[in-house]
């Protein structure tokens, strides 16, 4: 494993769920405060347009797969099946009965979210398929 080809791609896949996370804190401000839903739906509106930007942008770029989109996108929903509930419930369970402040029940659950896809994307989604679609190719080709 070429530890700077690594690096990058921790760099990428970070900047990508900054970007991911923008879009998520965006969503669920504006839902938050425009709307009198309790915390749950506003997060898992937000959430899911985040995944879906992030999917599309590491897929693509950060590593580089040219994997089936839709038996990696299965394999990002399975992750997502464990990981929403779980954050749901206990995100739910921190705002309305300990009164914990949204914001930070939703940056902590972000935070969580970029580490463990990370590892769950770089190992199972794409670990196969990494460098391989025509980006990668094209820049084997030019070295």
């Amino acid at each position: 494993m070429d530890k700077k080809k690594e690096t990058i791609r921790i760099v990428k896949f970070f900047l990508f769920s900054v970007s991911a996370g923008v879009i998520e804190m965006v969503t669920f401000a504006l839902l938050n405060e425009l709307t009198k839903w309790p915390y749950w739906p506003s997060y898992l509106i937000a959430l899911t347009l985040s995944v879906l930007w992030n999917f599309t942008l590491n897929r693509n770029f950060t590593f580089q797969s040219a994997s089936n989109v839709p038996v990696a996108m299965i394999k990002i929903a399975v992750f997502y099946c464990i990981f929403t509930p779980v954050t749901t419930l206990l995100g739910n369970f921190l705002v309305e009965n300990l009164l914990w402040n949204a914001y930070l029940v939703t940056a902590i659950n972000m935070a969580l979210n970029l580490t463990t896809e990370y590892i769950y994307d770089r190992f199972f989604v794409f670990g196969k398929t990494i460098d391989t679609n025509h980006r990668a190719e094209h820049n084997q080709d030019n070295q």
